[in-house]
């Protein structure tokens, strides 16, 4: 993929109007500036001979210079084409028209729109809103405005807008056991600490009397952290003893995807944006490994049958995770409704059908792991 993004990066650059040389804009804009200039001095009477000479002359300078950018253009954008011809030699699946339905097409544009609202996109939003004709209250636009207008203030390293906000949805924090409020305390304590040239931990601290006391509770180890890293000041002192961590910009910065997780929990919406996550499981290859699955069992005249798993191994990250999943280290399989997870007496845990199947006479099956035999109606059943 490194020479698909590369040949990319070359085209961003050469249609860029900081590449090399002009735009085709440009010289389009310089041509039709100079064609209107000899417009008036033609109407005014005072176009010679000699300025339609150099009109002529201009006019042909500026093709040869559309010329040259697009025989640029095109020769990237051939060898990027070459570049993902290469990378997918494949052609893509065809599918059956899963959204044939109005309402099914009305599920994947408010989708869409929702998609474009969440990520800040509010001009692309309202053009797709208003040719779609998909209704969203303005209540909740403006939500998604207010988030964004906070995130650009924890940017700009000014806390007060999500604290406003932590402190009107404190309850709801709370129900969350979240550490939203603490770690944007933590960050201006940090702030006021290392801001001072030479050290002056005074105000710091009593920022911290005032604003983190109250969360000494819940968070007492770090609280004793914060309040003895003020010994390792200044900040190259800081970044090399045992709370260094708390020098790195890494606990400023994780503030905006912290305040835009709870933000979305309050309005019930999910933490992670779900056509991203739909686009980073499909594109990091799991269509392409069901595509491969299905042809191989079309191949072999199989059928999938169930419903609620797949017949092949879908490689994830772990942000995309969303329920446990147990793989029984016999079996190799993974458990489901029909073959759960089993412990036996020792603690050691199988699929039901591998205790099954290592029943002897008696109704006692010997562990995998160690020499202790299980009786089947001892075993109980782990839920996920």
């Amino acid at each position: 993929m490194d020479s698909s993004l590369k040949e990319l990066t070359k085209l961003e650059r050469s249609t860029a109007a900081k590449g090399k040389g002009s735009t085709i804009a440009d010289s389009l804009d310089s041509l039709l500036q100079s064609l209107q200039e000899a417009k008036q001095a033609f109407l005014a009477g005072n176009c010679t001979e000699d300025h339609l000479r150099a009109l002529a002359r201009t006019v042909e300078n500026k093709k040869k210079e559309v010329d040259d950018r697009q025989k640029e253009v095109y020769s990237v954008l051939s060898r990027f084409g070459k570049t993902l011809d290469k990378k997918f030699p494949t052609t893509l699946p065809t599918y059956s028209d899963l959204f044939s339905s109005t309402s099914s097409v009305n599920a994947l544009e408010r989708t869409i729109a929702l998609h474009l609202l969440r990520t800040g996109q509010f001009e692309v939003a309202e053009t797709f809103l208003q040719e779609s004709e998909i209704k969203i209250s303005d209540d909740l636009r403006h939500q998604f405005v207010d988030l964004h207008q906070i995130l650009k203030s924890l940017r700009n390293q000014d806390i007060n807008p999500a604290l406003s906000w932590a402190r009107n949805h404190k309850l709801f924090l709370q129900s969350r056991s979240s550490p939203l409020e603490f770690h944007l305390h933590r960050s201006q304590y940090i702030r006021l600490l290392l801001s001072t040239h030479p050290p002056d931990p005074l105000p710091a601290i009593s920022y911290a009397n005032a604003n983190l006391r109250p969360f000494y509770k819940e968070h007492e180890i770090e609280f004793r952290r914060l309040m003895a890293c003020v010994a390792f000041v200044p900040l190259s002192k800081l970044q090399t003893s045992i709370y260094k961590d708390l020098a790195l910009p890494t606990l400023h910065f994780d503030l905006e995807p912290l305040f835009a997780k709870e933000y979305c929990a309050s309005l019930g919406m999910s933490r992670q944006v779900p056509l991203r996550v739909v686009g980073d499981i499909g594109g990091g290859g799991a269509l392409a490994r069901i595509e491969k699955g299905r042809k191989v069992m079309g191949d072999r005249k199989g059928e999938w049958r169930q419903m609620d798993e797949l017949p092949i191994e879908i490689p994830i990250s772990s942000e995309n995770r969303y329920h446990s999943i147990f793989a029984c280290l016999v079996s190799k399989e993974q458990s489901t409704e029909i073959n759960p997870p089993m412990m036996m007496t020792c603690g050691h845990v199988i699929s039901k059908d591998s205790l099954q199947k290592l029943n002897k006479s008696g109704g006692r099956s010997k562990c995998p792991y160690c020499p202790v035999e299980t009786l089947l109606g001892s075993a109980q059943r782990i839920y996920l």
